[in-house]
């Protein structure tokens, strides 16, 4: 239906306001001439350096599923990891879970190193970089796939996906750390935040060996705030050992003897202990609810049982007619032949069984005494 009437101030505002965010954001992106070479923002740079990280220092990445984030982190001047940024995850596929074999549409989880050859500037998702997948860890269980990346372009069959404008500055983070002298960043991708909250809700997973494999890693980097160092041996990741000179790790065969450095070990023991007092207190937690939640799925149709035990009857056409109902309740009620109504009698007929008794019974009384 068409109307003259003028849109009101604040429909207005609001669409120059929408108007004004789209045309900045094209602005961002139509301005930059050679994305590949786009520098990070002058925001980003002053908070680096107010947290002694150098635009160019190393940078480490952490990726999680159920949350929707991509984190970079970068190195400090004492060789610790901060926090820089986190950006809000456009698209992945799959569901949570290893990447298992080439077209299942699964976004990797696991450890991955990107060097400078992986990273694309002419992607045709706009800007891109390859994770690495298969890794040996991959590798050793046969798994397949190819291509599987962060880029932009918010589209994802695999891959993590980020939109144009946060892949620009992803892409610049890792492109000034090369140039810094990084030879390769780390990409911890994981299903979650691996607290004990976490752990407990999904240990009933198919997955949940392979979590606890890839939590060590992820403890070990929350404690020392480094990437950890990874090995891959007898099919199995392994995290920050030192083995003796000569000794390497291969992916299928036997460990090498190998320990943590004893610092690393004593703070993991004690970061362990409290973990595990905080996951049995979890199970606990999701034990009620899943209980409650039983529990409510039990007696939900107990409560409906009774109606759908004693069902209303349905009403056919041809109960509908009056003489098919008035007949059978005169005959339930009436022990000797009733006379045939009057025609003043037929016309209040009704459905209604114990007004018509009623009117029966006087009928018959004024019969009788006649």
């Amino acid at each position: 239906m068409k109307t003259d009437r003028p849109l009101g101030w604040k429909t207005l505002l609001v669409m120059s306001a929408m108007t004004v965010a789209l045309a900045g954001c094209n602005d961002v992106l139509e301005s930059v001439d050679n994305k590949a070479e786009y520098p990070l923002p002058k925001k980003l740079v002053n908070k680096m350096k107010a947290h002694d990280q150098r635009v160019r220092a190393p940078v480490m990445m952490r990726i999680f599923k159920q949350e929707g984030m991509l984190e970079v982190w970068k190195a400090k001047g004492n060789g610790r990891y901060a926090l820089v940024k986190e950006y809000e995850i456009c698209k992945w596929s799959g569901v949570l879970g290893p990447k298992f074999k080439e077209g299942d549409r699964q976004a990797p989880e696991g450890f991955y190193d990107i060097r400078p050859h992986q990273m694309n500037p002419k992607s045709s998702y706009y800007l891109s970089f390859n994770m690495g997948f298969p890794n040996r860890f991959d590798r050793s269980h046969g798994r397949t796939g190819s291509n599987l990346m962060v880029h932009g372009a918010c589209s994802s069959a695999g891959c993590y996906s980020m939109t144009d404008e946060q892949v620009l500055e992803i892409y610049a983070f890792a492109r000034e750390a090369f140039r810094g002298g990084q030879q390769a960043f780390q990409v911890q991708a994981y299903p979650f935040r691996m607290t004990a909250e976490n752990m407990a809700a999904h240990r009933d997973s198919e997955h949940y060996e392979f979590w606890k494999m890839i939590k060590v890693g992820y403890d070990h980097f929350e404690l020392t705030k480094r990437p950890p160092k990874v090995d891959v041996c007898d099919r199995q990741y392994m995290f920050n050992q030192v083995t003796e000179p000569g000794e390497e790790f291969r992916a299928n065969a036997a460990c090498p003897p190998s320990q943590t450095p004893h610092s690393l070990q004593l703070a993991y023991a004690s970061y362990s202990k409290k973990y595990e007092r905080e996951y049995a207190e979890a199970v606990k937690e999701a034990v009620k609810k899943e209980n409650k939640a039983k529990r409510k799925a039990i007696t939900a149709p107990a409560i409906a049982a009774p109606a759908q035990s004693t069902p209303l009857p349905a009403v056919t056409t041809a109960q509908q007619s009056p003489r098919v109902l008035t007949a059978p309740a005169v005959a339930a009620t009436a022990p000797v032949p009733v006379p045939t109504p009057s025609t003043d009698d037929a016309s209040t007929a009704s459905i209604n069984a114990p007004v018509q008794q009623e009117k029966t019974k006087k009928s018959w009384w004024k019969v009788w005494n006649r």
